[in-house]
């Protein structure tokens, strides 16, 4: 990956300091060069992490030979070599091997209509310098950030929101963002934390001129309900394979050492079994912890490492380590974003780095193909019977019993009280709450600013506009908001912390279009999740794993706040004298979430206090 930034100024000049003060910005996205283009009211920025052809004749901004066309390109654009002598036999003449030069020229070619022949993950910003005419792209799932700021005066845009606070955008919070954040963790892809800003939604451009800026969609992830594949299940299997197969190999292209992350799971272990067809002694890293042996998944990893003969690295890392390296995970994020496990991702990414350059992991399967807890119970309330009426008639009992995650008995009671508090609700609602760590009465007494419920509603709407009445439903709500606004999001800001470039074969175009469209039986059913995936590469896993339940990752938040971190939450970030002085949140509701860490009915608290530091953190660090 690299880092890009852009202002086209409908009016105002004094460009030069604001691009490159964003470039700065991005520099642990592309710490190998930088480069810039200003003329009149337009400027582009690009700063590179050397991929494909990493000598100088890569370099951006690139230029074709007339200099009328400039282009930065963040990314990567897999079937390149596809079109290169095609451009050849129009009369183009390569300075490079690179992708990004094959695409300067597909899209002088073809204008916008070059987008739909690209496979790979990407955002750019491409110039005609006559027609005075700038393209800027998300990929189509949505894999490279592009967040946009814009007014009457300008528009402008960025790999990171930090790149936009260097260029001096207005820091006035969106309270409607604000409120959406301490729902789900996260801000979502159609909002930004200040006003004016968001996020440019995957398979989406912008072209502006400067008579104004269109959006237009170019892509959108197919739903069943549409467009319907009703192959048989082992017509479905051999297919999947082959086009995961393909998706791997593409994802293999580099000029710098690559590797694949193994967390013992299904579906690193898939890319990792795919990939060492293709490549010898393939290099792969798990991470483990040594002081938590049941959340220590490397024994897995070194089985499936064994399998396929790869170049395995396991990285031990203590609690400690992770608590040590919380300052480095918080200071990179620039939006608050309160997905714990980014702790974990990071130090991961980190270590990987000291190795390759580029790792292949198995991100997006959970969404496409059905791999969370929740999916089995949005399924059970669809086919309820008698032990989920049961269990939702119970949910005053629920209510009163211990619960958190910290023994196997209280987190099943957090699990039944999850359940029953979202069974009687609508199927958005539902949705909308198991995708949730808080509800819209908790946001509404923990925030003092107001915020217009119309507003959230309506774009929440963009993720709730399905009848969920099959679980493919429930998938493709989880494609477009926990995908993109939490897993894409946590991968890419922890990879490109630590300069490390992460591909996601699962996420492959072609893939998606295909699994989306099958019947969400072959994904899910009473007794199985992933169940196709499951079966297809059931060669590649020993019996005792294949059917193993996942633990993941599990940071220690709970022990920290009673301990290494109650300091800086009862004194400093979460204090009473700081909350109020700050004048958002309303520090009653703070004070009945610290008390719940200290007792023997946690439930949520934990994730919930784990928001406002992450907050409280990016408030300071931003001087806000």
């Amino acid at each position: 990956m690299c880092g890009i930034a852009g202002i086209y100024s409908f009016g105002g000049k004094e460009l030069d300091s604001k691009i490159k003060s964003a470039v700065d910005a991005l520099y642990s996205r592309g710490p190998d060069s930088n480069g810039f283009f200003v003329r009149d009211n337009v400027a582009l920025g690009h700063t590179r992490l050397s991929i494909i052809d990493t000598s100088d004749a890569g370099s951006q901004p690139f230029f074709d030979a007339s200099g009328n066309f400039v282009l930065v390109f963040n990314g990567e654009f897999y079937n390149h070599n596809d079109f290169r002598e095609e451009l050849i036999a129009d009369g183009v003449k390569f300075q490079s091997k690179s992708d990004t030069e094959v695409l300067l020229y597909l899209l002088i070619k073809y204008g916008s209509k070059a987008i739909e022949k690209l496979n790979g993950c990407f955002a750019f910003a491409f110039y005609d310098i006559n027609k005075k005419e700038c393209l800027v792209l998300r990929d189509r799932m949505g894999i490279n950030p592009v967040v946009v700021y814009s007014d009457s005066e300008k528009i402008m845009f960025a790999s990171e929101m930090k790149a936009l606070i260097a260029m001096g955008i207005p820091r006035k919070i969106d309270n409607e963002a604000l409120a959406t954040y301490f729902q789900l963790n996260y801000i979502p892809t159609n909002q930004g934390i200040f006003e004016n800003t968001r996020k440019l939604c995957p398979g989406t451009f912008l072209r502006i001129t400067p008579s104004g800026v269109e959006e237009h969609t170019y892509y959108k992830i197919p739903n069943r309900r549409e467009v319907q594949i009703d192959d048989d299940y082992e017509t479905a299997k051999k297919r999947l394979r082959e086009l995961l197969s393909a998706s791997v190999q593409r994802r293999l292209i580099a000029d710098v050492p690559l590797g694949c992350f193994l967390s013992g799971g299904i579906d690193s272990s898939i890319v990792t079994g795919l990939a060492s067809q293709f490549t010898q002694k393939l290099n792969t890293f798990s991470v483990g912890f040594s002081d938590n042996k049941y959340f220590d998944e490397t024994d897995c990893a070194e089985i499936i490492a064994k399998r396929f003969n790869t170049n395995h690295t396991a990285f031990k890392i203590s609690s400690k380590d992770l608590l040590d390296n919380i300052s480095h995970t918080l200071d990179y994020i620039d939006e608050p974003f309160a997905d714990s496990s980014a702790l974990a991702v990071d130090i991961l990414s980190k270590l990987t780095r000291s190795k390759v350059t580029v790792a292949l992991s198995g991100d997006g399967a959970d969404e496409l193909f059905s791999g969370y807890n929740k999916h089995s119970a949005h399924l059970r309330v669809m086919n309820a019977g008698i032990k989920e009426k049961a269990v939702a008639a119970f949910a005053p009992l629920w209510k009163i019993m211990p619960k958190s995650r910290n023994s196997k008995i209280s987190n099943t009671f957090r699990q039944l009280d999850r359940f029953a508090s979202g069974y009687n609700l609508s199927d958005a609602e539902r949705y909308w709450r198991w995708a949730s760590i808080g509800d819209g009465d908790y946001v509404s007494r923990l925030l003092k600013p107001k915020y217009d419920e119309a507003k959230l509603d309506e774009r929440k709407s963009l993720y709730l506009d399905s009848s969920f009445a099959d679980m493919n439903d429930v998938l493709y709500a989880d494609m477009h908001l926990v995908l993109q606004g939490d897993m894409l999001t946590k991968v890419d800001l922890m990879s490109m912390a630590n300069s490390l470039e992460v591909r996601v074969p699962f996420l492959d175009h072609t893939v998606v279009d295909y699994v989306s469209c099958l019947p969400s039986s072959y994904k899910i059913d009473a007794h199985s999740r992933k169940k196709i995936l499951r079966e297809t590469f059931a060669d590649f896993f020993p019996a005792e794993l294949l059917n193993r339940r996942k633990h993941g990752f599990e940071v220690p938040l709970l022990k920290w706040f009673n301990n290494e971190l109650y300091d800086l939450i009862e004194n400093d970030l979460l204090s009473k004298k700081f909350v109020d002085e700050q004048g958002i949140f309303n520090y009653v509701e703070i004070a009945d979430l610290k008390n719940r860490l200290h007792s023997t009915n946690v439930g949520d608290a934990t994730a919930k206090v784990w928001a406002l530091v992450v907050f409280q953190w990016w408030w300071k660090k931003w001087n806000l």
